[in-house]
């Protein structure tokens, strides 16, 4: 059974930068890709970033296009988020996500396996 850990969320000021990190544990880790996924108290959960997780193509959001980049190093098995430029809206829990098939999805429903998320706050 896999299982996600995020970590890295904290409070930074309007401006600065976050990195995430989301650990996959499990005897055997497989996945077609990796995204991750914010939200706010009384909204939907929303799509941030994926990586295919065998060719490392992304897709990102628009809100978060050229502010964030998503990675991942298989030998760790973990996916990352670097988060720069951050702004008040980027706050949110933050949850990484496995997507076991192809095609890569965007929609929380394409994702099996979720972790426990991580808070970040962006002050102004």
């Amino acid at each position: 059974q896999v299982q996600l850990v995020e970590s890295g969320g904290g409070l930074v000021q309007a401006g600065g930068s976050l990195r995430l990190s989301c650990a996959a544990s499990g005897r055997t880790f497989s996945s077609w890709a990796m995204g991750w996924f914010r939200q706010t108290p009384g909204k939907e959960r929303e799509f941030v970033a994926t990586i295919r997780w065998s060719s490392g193509i992304a897709d990102y959001a628009d809100t978060v296009k050229g502010r964030f980049t998503i990675s991942r190093d298989i030998a760790k098995n973990t996916v990352y988020l670097q988060m720069n430029s951050l702004k008040p809206e980027d706050t949110a829990i933050y949850y990484c996500a496995r997507d076991p098939d192809y095609p890569t999805g965007m929609l929380p429903k394409d994702y099996d396996t979720w972790g426990q998320g991580t808070q970040v706050t962006v002050s102004s």
